[in-house]
């Protein structure tokens, strides 16, 4: 009961050691008082509320919001003491958010429910009392052994235990949790491997002890102790051994395993955890302007109250015969009664501090996601993906970005590796037409004879066929059986999966090239040399690791000797190289970088018996311990890996992805810096970013590599900036090697910044993963606090992905790991062009004028009601009625905004993305600094001034505006200063609005419209549940006079008037950069479809259907044309093309 009390509220139960011990089939000791260790059940809860805690929990999380609890004091406040208005006033707004916000986040709770219940009640077999029983996935114990048929996935993280293959292997595929879609292949240990039938896994004793439950997919430490006959077998276990839940079985028709973790144990589950909660510049600067207006409100309410109590010092106002006071109020407390009317007129100020902001703002946000997962122009075809969000809370940010930080392999090339060249021997070769050839020959040389191999040639292709963990997948249903693929030595389609592309290229060139991988069968490797068949004993893999940046391969060959071949990166397999022609394949090496391929060394070493015998100890001691098995298992790998003979090196090219150097280039022009983070070599590194534009020819490339002491990096920094100051150049670029960017980050990251912000690109070499992560956080914390943007397509990349303000995840090769950690998705790096300056620069004009507007409305709506106080002797008397108060920002002034949030076009999407000049105009949150926050604040004020006073003056004080007479009341005039309020602030909104559609109408003149027929409803009928009857005819009585239509349009002008004048002033004087494209869009009519209309002839008959098309298809693509049926050929030019002033014209394919 209290372990389940604790998971209701969210807590883990601390694990009493470092271990855990599971009995296989839960068969515990039977002598002594064991007392078995206590687990979690197998249900997986991604839900946030229960039935029991949805309320409690729901209501403390909004009210932590300094709005929403602001406004339930307020709202005490009024049932406490007598207040000017009802607490319905407060009351309402408050719960319409607070139930909105519930009931979205409650449903979204519910959907996570049923998932749950889904996975939760899956059916699943479990080995129990020597037979299978069928049972539901939440039922499954820690040590239960459970049976996985074909292409089902695995309920929990088992230990593989045996499969229907002799060898007790199996293959599985992970693409639910990381994304990788290539087979991965896992074993179990020999010992259990044999029990192919629940008989015999009945007779099993066995126990596994392991580390506790860990997020990390790719990392698992434990062991498994069979006894068989009173003896006691250990065998290690680890990642190859896992099986873990929401991987799929595939190729293998069943399998056995026991289940190690469970329920939200899980490797997956604990991959569930919420990232860090990022927060935009605009929710910031909103938050400020929340403070700002309370601020105004305290000062309101704190004048009113001086201000009463001074006209009260008079006595005629104090205790006037028409409303003497009571003896219990002459009486009373001072400091009690100042406090009373303090709180009153804080109550009657409080609608300045706009409640539905919030709620609006999260409409518009979530709302406006979808239009980036709905545009064509991020669609990519060939791969049917379209742009994902995963975070709507980050729209705007994506238009305030300064530096652009990517990964290079994957996100800026294709990640689709093609075999070039390699070095055998000290010579060099290359492919042609499927046979190597050296260096010098061409095809013309080659005669017509069989491809032959000397004995250098074929011994650097057997490594390269051997040293990998291809997998292969083939057209017979269930792939790989009890033995190889081809036993009769013929092969139908072979076809490799590989986790590293660049591993797939080599083992394919060395198949076409004459010796060809044909499968394992996970003791055995088969090879086929020129056509003959060869069997290699599988002894050891030494799996690869980003520490020492190689992997290995430990076989014994036909003939009895044990060889290791191991392949990596150079940095690495040089220095630990004796013998082989390694000065010659180093200068091959870089000569292949300064191409831009990537490359890899080749090497071997043979063993003795006895040499293989101690390092066959070693490793088996290594990776059976429990306590510090990595370091254990890294020291025994170092020790292996040594005295290599080269064999050579290869070089495959990564192709750049379509568009990349337009889409550098559009972000320079926007002004956003971009860094190339990378783990490639030096060479390769500023080649590729000389190809895909990252550095100009013309650009002065400064070099921070290295650098090998704290006192020589600082030295070469300062030298760095004496050259930048020196050089006259426009524009410098910086290289600098991961080894150098420790040394420079650890003491001198203030030189190291001033270089990098004179440098219009950088490029970051040999860089790791946390590394790149330091690199974001240092400019994302340095003085000017730039908005940082990180993209990348693999695991490595997740780090400064969520470091950054904002990242972007590409739908690559290397797994999903990167897209789900990501606030936004994209399958292309040439996407992020149009994410940036067109979705961006949309979402955060969108939203800045959406909350400036909101504090506006708000100033409109409340100062009247503040100078109203000086004419009622601050009474506290309210000017509105308490059903206008209600409803002023829920209804009639809500939809507009709201509206403009989520369709506003204020320039034609292609003039944005042609102009990425144009995105400077928004840079360090220039819609919502302190300038425009006054200015629209002070519009606010002016407004509510001209409301009050322009209806005072033309009322007057014995003014009959009635045709019998009668004359204005109190509830009257209140109500002319209110519609004449609703009337701007909607005709505001629309003088805002550049993009018109039929929604825009509609929601404008249908809120004016609404506010009319409501007013004359609301009005004209006796309600008899309200205690007064204030309002009943007043409204039908203010529009029969034409005096009050006269001041209706006359104050409406009034106020707007000058808006039209600032604008139209502003845009002659000094317009942005933005205006000055609306002026020549509107100047030229360039639209979307005007590039159809190229020929003067063509105006008259073009603008008809232009406009209709327009209208249907609202933006302008190729596909979309052609899915009308239309022909841009038979209709117009291709191009079309803008021009502002002093910048050169950019041409955009329609």
């Amino acid at each position: 009961m209290l372990r389940w009390i604790r998971q209701q509220l969210g807590f883990d139960p601390p694990h009493p050691s470092e271990t855990r011990t599971i009995h296989v089939a839960n068969r515990f000791p039977r002598h002594g008082h064991y007392t078995p260790q206590k687990f979690a059940d197998n249900r997986i809860i991604s839900s946030k509320y229960t039935v029991w805690n949805f309320v409690p929990k729901n209501l403390f999380e909004q009210f932590r919001r300094i709005a929403n609890f602001y406004f339930l004091i307020i709202f005490l406040v009024q049932l406490m003491i007598d207040t000017p208005t009802s607490p319905v006033t407060s009351g309402l707004p408050l719960f319409f958010v607070i139930t909105v916000t519930a009931i979205k986040q409650g449903y979204e709770d519910w959907l996570r429910h049923k998932a749950d219940n889904e996975v939760n009640g899956a059916p699943v077999y479990v080995v129990r009392s020597g037979g299978l029983v069928k049972t539901r996935s939440k039922n499954i114990r820690v040590g239960d052994i459970v049976r996985v048929a074909k292409d089902e996935t695995f309920p929990a993280d088992l230990v593989l235990l045996s499969s229907d293959r002799a060898d007790g292997s199996c293959h599985t595929t992970t693409a639910s949790l990381d994304g990788e879609t290539n087979l991965k292949t896992h074993i179990a240990a020999r010992e259990t491997a044999v029990l192919q039938s629940v008989d015999n896994l009945d007779t099993l004793l066995a126990v596994i002890e392991c580390q506790q439950p860990e997020a990390d997919l790719y990392r698992f430490i434990g062991r498994i102790t069979v006894t068989q006959h009173t003896e006691e077998i250990v065998k290690p276990l680890g990642p190859e051994n896992l099986l873990l839940r929401g991987a799929r079985l595939k190729n293998t028709k069943e399998i056995f395993g026991v289940a190690v973790y469970t329920g939200m144990e899980t490797k997956m589950a604990l991959n569930y955890k919420s990232k860090s909660q990022k927060r935009s510049a605009v929710e910031k600067s909103m938050n400020t302007f929340l403070i700002i207006y309370l601020v105004i409100l305290l000062f309101e309410a704190s004048l009113s109250t001086i201000l009463k109590y001074a006209y009260q010092a008079e006595e005629k106002w104090d205790d006037p015969w028409y409303n003497q006071k009571t003896d219990q109020e002459r009486n009373s407390s001072k400091i009690l009664k100042f406090i009373s009317d303090f709180l009153a007129f804080l109550v009657l100020y409080n609608f300045i501090i706009p409640i539905s902001l919030y709620v609006t703002v999260e409409m518009q946000k979530f709302l406006g996601s979808f239009f980036i997962g709905w545009d064509l122009d991020l669609y990519h075809e060939e791969t049917n993906q379209k742009a994902q969000v995963n975070t709507s809370d980050l729209n705007e940010e994506l238009g305030q970005v300064e530096y652009v930080f990517t990964d290079k392999t994957g996100t800026l090339t294709e990640n689709e590796m093609q075999f070039r060249e390699c070095s055998v021997n000290g010579i060099k070769y290359q492919e042609i037409n499927g046979r190597l050839v050296s260096e010098g020959m061409t095809e013309d040389c080659l005669d017509g004879t069989r491809q032959s191999l000397n004995e250098e040639e074929e011994l650097f292709l057997k490594a390269v066929s051997l040293c990998h963990t291809v997998q292969i997948s083939n057209d017979q249903p269930d792939g790989l059986r009890d033995g190889f693929l081809h036993a009769n030595g013929i092969s139908s389609h072979l076809e490799y999966y590989a986790s590293s592309p660049d591993e797939k290229a080599l083992v394919e060139a060395s198949g076409r090239m004459g010796v060809k991988f044909n499968g394992t069968d996970g003791e055995s490797m088969e090879i086929r040399v020129l056509g003959k068949s060869e069997r290699y004993k599988l002894l050891h893999v030494l799996e690869f690791d980003p520490n020492r940046r190689m992997m290995s391969v430990i076989v014994e060959s036909p003939s009895g000797e044990r060889i290791l071949f191991t392949k990596g990166a150079e940095s690495a397999i040089i220095p630990n190289s004796k013998n082989g022609e390694i000065d010659k394949t180093q200068l091959h090496i870089e000569e292949f970088a300064l191409k831009g391929l990537r490359t890899l060394c080749i090497a071997y070493r043979t063993f003795s018996s006895k040499e293989y015998q101690e390092i066959n100890e070693r490793l088996h001691q290594a990776r059976t311990a429990l306590q510090q098995r990595e370091e254990k298992v890294s020291d025994a790998f170092r020790f292996i890996e040594r005295d290599f003979v080269m064999l050579g090196a290869t070089g495959v090219e990564d192709r750049l992805q379509d568009k990349v150097q337009e889409t550098i280039e559009a972000l320079r022009l926007a002004g956003i810096k971009v860094w190339v983070l990378t783990g490639d070599k030096h060479e390769t590194a500023v080649s590729v970013s000389l190809s895909c534009g990252h550095f100009h020819r013309t650009m002065n490339i400064l070099e921070l590599v290295q650098q090998k002491t704290d006192h020589e990096c600082a030295e070469k920094l300062r030298q760095l900036v004496r050259r930048i100051q020196d050089d006259h150049v426009i524009q410098h670029g910086l290289v600098v090697d991961g080894v150098s960017l420790s040394l420079a980050l650890r003491e001198h990251e203030k030189l190291f910044m001033e270089v990098c912000r004179n440098c219009s690109a950088v490029l970051c070499c040999r860089m790791a993963p946390l590394q790149k992560a330091k690199v974001v956080r240092l400019l994302k914390t340095s003085p000017e606090k730039p908005i940082t943007l990180a993209i990348g397509d693999g695991a490595n990349d997740v780090s400064m992905i969520q470091e950054a303000h904002v990242g972007i995840g590409i739908m690559g090769k290397e797994g999903r790991q990167a897209v789900r950690n990501s606030d936004y998705a994209i399958a292309r790096f040439k996407f992020l062009s149009k994410l940036l300056l067109v979705h961006g620069h949309f979402y955060y004009i969108r939203i800045a004028t959406l909350v400036q507007y909101f504090f506006y409305k708000n100033v409109c709506f409340i100062t009247p009601q503040f100078l109203y106080q000086f004419f009622c002797l601050f009474s506290q008397q309210t000017l509105y009625d308490s059903v206008y108060l209600t409803l002023y920002n829920i209804c009639f002034t809500s939809l507009p905004v709201l509206m403009y949030s989520l369709f506003e076009q204020h320039v034609h999407p292609h003039v944005l993305h042609s102009k990425p000049s144009l995105y400077r105009d928004l840079r360090k949150n220039a819609l919502l600094g302190f300038k425009p926050f006054l200015y629209w604040t002070l519009l606010g004020f002016s407004h509510a001034f001209i409301f009050f006073f322009g209806s005072y003056l033309l009322m007057g004080e014995d003014t009959s505006l009635l045709g019998n007479g009668q004359m204005f009341g109190n509830w009257t005039f209140g109500t002319l200063v209110f519609t004449i309020m609703v009337i701007t602030v909607t005709m505001k909104m629309a003088l805002e609005t550049h993009f018109w559609t039929w929604i825009h109408h509609f929601v404008t003149w249908g809120s004016i419209g609404f506010y009319f027929i409501f007013s004359l409803f609301y009005g004209g009928i006796i309600w008899p549940f309200l205690h007064t009857q204030d309002m009943y005819f007043v409204f039908v009585q203010l529009l029969s006079s034409g005096s009050t239509w006269f001041a209706i349009i006359a104050i409406v002008v009034a106020c707007l008037f000058l808006d039209v004048v600032k604008k139209v002033f502003y845009r002659h004087l000094c317009p942005t950069s933005t205006e000055k494209a609306q002026l020549a869009e509107a100047g030229s009519g360039v639209g979307c479809l005007d590039s159809m209309c190229c020929f003067t002839g063509w105006d008259a008959t073009c603008l008809p259907p232009r406009r209709m098309l327009e209208r249907v298809m609202g933006r302008c693509s190729p596909a979309r044309f052609n899915r009308c049926g239309i022909s841009l050929n038979c209709l117009c030019c291709r191009n079309f093309i803008y021009k502002l002033e002093n910048e050169e014209p950019a041409a955009v394919e329609v």
